[in-house]
């Protein structure tokens, strides 16, 4: 049986979507309220799309966008600057056992949806959808 490439076994757990969802809410909450001392960061608005967490939740990657989509690379250049500061007050607000190691990447998911929605407004698709 060939491997679908988007599924490689069984999904994430509910505790990792639990403690992953917990992770984003605090990112964005800090994030926002510009807790963090680097005034760089701070006069940036990110929006936290999504984290995923491993299966033993010992590294957290937090999909990230800056607010417009301009500056992408800075955002997690400086969020990854950061990620000392941001890993401890993670870990302080949420009591965890471990305070996962943070990786930032950027959310493709807002890319992915306007490509969708362009290929759905060709002709050639609205005509095979609609036979």
């Amino acid at each position: 049986m060939a491997k679908n490439k988007f599924h490689d076994g069984p999904g994430p757990s509910q505790r990792q979507l639990r403690v992953g969802e917990l992770i984003r809410r605090t990112l964005s909450e800090v994030l926002a309220r510009g807790d963090v001392h680097d005034p760089d960061l701070n006069r940036l608005s990110v929006t936290v799309g999504e984290v995923r967490t491993s299966p033993d939740l010992k590294v957290a990657t937090a999909y990230v966008l800056p607010l417009g989509g301009q500056g992408r690379e800075d955002v997690v250049a400086l969020l990854a600057r950061n990620k000392g500061e941001l890993r401890r007050i993670i870990g302080k607000k949420l009591s965890l056992k471990y305070a996962p190691d943070l990786r930032f990447r950027i959310d493709e998911t807002f890319d992915q949806m306007d490509e969708t929605r362009r290929l759905f407004n060709q002709d050639e698709v609205k005509r095979d959808l609609e036979s």
